[in-house]
């Protein structure tokens, strides 16, 4: 017998079969992570009791999306004839804080539950590619009520995301204020998923959803906003692995303002000093 010709065909098995673990292993984490991501955890629909305590007056609404999906929200009309829509954050829900902030200076409110998200319908989250639609549905309410001329829009992460894509396409949207919008949805991920071969769940991640990484790229679509203003806000946190502020500045036309602040976690600029956020 040829002894080490017999432990190196030993070793070759052997680590063919880690190899072959170590794939199977991969594709069922990433299949799972995909899956994970597509289903955030929801948040409980908030009360309005805050609303209510600084005698806000606002109306519970349903908006319906053009794929059928109905939306859980809130409706403050204006004083000054302006609108402003609120989107939240990936596995957040509509912000009581910010709603009571633009309505007792005066301007109308619309705040909603993401699809997915709080009370309203939907499977999966698609991070800013299909929530594009609840945008349009709040948009299109906002537009319909009597004495709206003009609407502006805040958005957090993923919310500040999805409405510069859809500022982009709707110029109705007049003025936008993103608050810790990542630059695009696939650079984003290839930061935080490591090692690299994990990213394979992004094949994953669009299989499920019928998504597509491509259709949520907020920093290619910036210049489009202009010449209506764009209010860029963020944090300069050491280590953050969601926000890349200066590049969707720098992708931005005039009129353009960035907010920067260091030490201050993502989404993290209104907790930090309420006042001087208002």
């Amino acid at each position: 017998m040829n002894m080490p010709r017999y432990w190196l065909n030993i070793f070759g098995v052997t680590m063919g079969f880690a190899l072959l673990g170590v794939l199977a292993f991969t594709l069922l984490f990433t299949n799972q992570l995909a899956k994970s991501m597509l289903q955030p955890l929801r948040q409980a629909p908030p009360t309005g009791s805050l609303l209510r305590a600084e005698e806000i007056s606002f109306e519970e609404i349903t908006l319906t999306t053009k794929d059928g999906l109905r939306l859980a929200a809130w409706y403050t009309p204006p004083q000054n004839s302006s609108v402003i829509l609120i989107a939240h954050g990936y596995s957040s829900n509509r912000s009581e804080d910010l709603h009571a902030m633009f309505a007792r200076n005066g301007y109308g409110v619309l705040s909603w539950d993401f699809r997915a998200h709080g009370g309203s319908e939907g499977e999966f989250s698609t991070l800013g590619d299909y929530e594009q639609r609840d945008v349009e549905a709040a948009l299109d309410f906002a537009l319909a009520q009597e004495g709206v001329e003009h609407i502006g829009a805040w958005g957090g992460s993923m919310g500040a995301a999805t409405l510069i894509l859809s500022t982009a396409e709707h110029p109705e949207i007049q003025a936008l204020v993103a608050d810790s919008a990542y630059p695009s949805l696939e650079s984003v991920m290839r930061h935080n998923v490591q090692p690299p071969f994990f990213q394979s769940f992004m094949r994953f991640w669009e299989y499920y959803s019928s998504a597509e990484f491509d259709r949520v790229n907020p920093e290619a679509v910036i210049h489009s906003i202009s010449p209506r203003a764009v209010f860029i806000i963020d944090s300069g946190e050491v280590g953050s692995t969601m926000s890349f502020p200066n590049r969707l500045y720098d992708a931005a036309l005039e009129p353009r303002e960035l907010w920067l602040e260091e030490g201050i976690p993502h989404l993290g600029m209104y907790a930090n000093d309420p006042q001087q956020y208002e």
